[in-house]
């Protein structure tokens, strides 16, 4: 059984599309028999990589699934936070030799895109548990 650190970035709080994508990964992680051992919420995706890092150090966590949405702004904010979260995320994988699955939607992405890429939670869980399978 693959035991699973959760990141999840919170998004506009009015909106739950974080929560939603959280338990998406949830009900992925009960089919796929693996275990969510902790959950970590953080303000927004540029927070993630500290999380993730936390969760990576643990013993009992073999993969880390990261769950965002970024969405766009009048400015390229956007693209700045989702290229800092996922370098940071690139490198607490490679740093801590264990899977961290990037889930973060955006950027570029509307509200309304974001609430159609809910899914992406479930295909991050899936993702870290693939590959948490794939390298024990």
């Amino acid at each position: 059984m693959v035991a699973l650190g959760l990141v999840v970035a919170q998004f506009n709080k009015e909106r739950p599309v974080t929560h939603e994508m959280a338990e998406r990964g949830r009900e992925a992680a009960a089919d796929a028999g693996a275990e969510i051992v902790e959950t970590t919420e953080v303000p927004g995706a540029y927070d993630t990589p500290l999380a993730a890092d936390r969760l990576a150090r643990r013993d009992d966590v073999d993969a880390v699934a990261v769950i965002g949405a970024i969405v766009t702004g009048d400015t390229d904010h956007d693209r700045v936070i989702a290229d800092a979260a996922a370098q940071g995320l690139t490198d607490v994988s490679l740093e801590r030799d264990t899977p961290v699955a990037f889930g973060v939607t955006g950027p570029g992405m509307s509200v309304a895109e974001a609430d159609e890429r809910v899914e992406y939670g479930a295909t991050a869980v899936e993702s870290a548990i693939s590959l948490a399978e794939e390298l024990q």
